[in-house]
């Protein structure tokens, strides 16, 4: 083994230590709301430690009781320098036997995060 290949190795273990730093990302709060025409907005705080366009939040996702993916808000860039930050997603329609749901987020490396559970929906 060279030193190009020891230097390549080196490299690539603290990049990748880099991207595991980030952590799975955290729904930290959700308000909800219902619209005039029975959909719900959600509005969604995430933290995460954004690296940049290769480790960042890149979504949040709905979820009804039964596990359906009711909706989701697909987050185009990186949050860098805004920690923690806030998205919504309008226009949700959840089933009527529905009381609460569940917002999970999801980054590009580990995917979906822990789940935040039992979001109350107004007027149910």
């Amino acid at each position: 083994m060279n030193i190009k290949h020891i230097v390549w190795i080196v490299f690539l273990f603290f990049y990748s230590s880099l991207l595991a730093f980030a952590g799975e990302p955290m729904v930290r709060d959700v308000r909800v709301s219902q619209d005039s025409d029975g959909t719900y907005r959600f509005d969604v705080t995430i933290e995460h430690a954004d690296t940049g366009w290769d480790h960042y939040a890149d979504a949040f996702e709905v979820v009804a009781s039964d596990g359906r993916v009711l909706g989701t808000r697909v987050l185009v860039h990186p949050h860098v320098n805004e920690q923690p930050f806030t998205r919504s997603l309008s226009s949700v329609r959840i089933p009527p036997r529905d009381t609460s749901v569940e917002v999970r987020a999801r980054d590009k490396v580990h995917g979906l995060g822990t789940p935040y559970r039992g979001v109350q929906l107004p007027g149910r």
